[in-house]
This record gives C-alpha cells, sequence and structure tokens, in this order.
C-alpha cells in the first residue's frame, strides 16, 4: 500500500457557467462562492449526460487537483432552471461594445474556436470587426467558417469595431408567381 492518502472528494452545488462540446469541457460555479469548478466531458458522459446547458442547476463530487476543483462525478442535474445564451448576462467577456446602427451583412474573415475569437468583414476597405465566441453562444451560433455571411450589430471596442450582436442570415428561396 502507498502512503499518499485519496485526495478529499467534496459535494458542490451550483450551476453550470457554461460547456462546449468541441473543446470537452466547461465549468460549474457553486453555490457557496467557491472557486469555478471544472466539468470534463468524459465525466458527463460517464455519468449519463449528453449536455450541460447554461445555467443547470447541478449536484456533484469534486477534487482538488493540480489546477483548481475538478468535478469527479455528476449526482444530478436539473435542465428545468438552464436558460437560453440570449438571456444570460453580458458580463462573462471582458469589454462589450454597445452596437451603433442597425443589423449589417458581414462575412467571417475568419474565426478560431480554440481561441474563441475571430473577425468579421464589411468588405474591401472596411474595418474588420472583432467578433468573441461569447457573443455568438450568446445568439445561439455555435460556430463559424470563413465565407459565412451573418447579420451583424457593432460597435467601438477598445482596440476597434466589435460585434454586439449577431443573427444567422435566413436564405429565402424567390416566391413563384
Amino acid at each position: 500500500m502507498s502512503g499518499e492518502a485519496a485526495p478529499e472528494v467534496i459535494e458542490v452545488r451550483g450551476r453550470i457557467k457554461w460547456f462546449d462540446m468541441a473543446k470537452g469541457f466547461g465549468f460549474v460555479v457553486p453555490d457557496n462562492g467557491l472557486a469555478d469548478v471544472l466539468l470534463h466531458v468524459t465525466v458527463l458522459r460517464r455519468d449519463g449526460y449528453q449536455t450541460a446547458p447554461e445555467g443547470a442547476q447541478v449536484v456533484c463530487q469534486a477534487q482538488n487537483r493540480t489546477r483548481g476543483l475538478q468535478v469527479f462525478r455528476i449526482l444530478s442535474m436539473d435542465e428545468s432552471t438552464a436558460v437560453h445564451p440570449a438571456q444570460l448576462p453580458l458580463a462573462r467577456t471582458h469589454c462589450v461594445a454597445e452596437s451603433v446602427g442597425g443589423f449589417e451583412i458581414v462575412v467571417v474573415k475568419w474565426f478560431n474556436r480554440v481561441k474563441g475569437f475571430g473577425f468579421l468583414t464589411r468588405g474591401e476597405g472596411t474595418e474588420d470587426i472583432f467578433v468573441h465566441m461569447e457573443i455568438l453562444r450568446r445568439y445561439g451560433i455555435a460556430d463559424l467558417k470563413p465565407g459565412d455571411s451573418l447579420l451583424a450589430r457593432f460597435g467601438n471596442g477598445p482596440k476597434g469595431l466589435m460585434a454586439a450582436e449577431v443573427r444567422a442570415l435566413e436564405t429565402r428561396l424567390p416566391s413563384a408567381h
């Protein structure tokens, strides 16, 4: 037998802050004020859950690891408290732009899901528009590819134009008369 003690397991009650299936992890915000707790997709799936919607109430067991608390086991998840991303507060990003004007058609110049941001353009000779992953999540868009078209409202941020709202561009077939 080794002399090492098993890591202490604590029960955590809280809500899902966010969870990204593509990245394979997310975070639980504990009700008792502890630091956010990492939730890995392998734990989620092992315990019978396919997703962890933002705002869902969760009861789990966590262990302190080298990088902080990590969910070890999900005991229960109440998805009735989950909210649509558009209903979440904006405070999760470092800075927020106030939109100026109406929606404009923009094209994705590039987007890096791992880094969590990218740039949109209104066309040659126009200033790039920074777009953060949290803005996309807020409006129900999971990912972007170069060349995708969107509707966006944007405004001035600390380093230039920033997207404040995004919408999928609806494509309508011409009506047959």
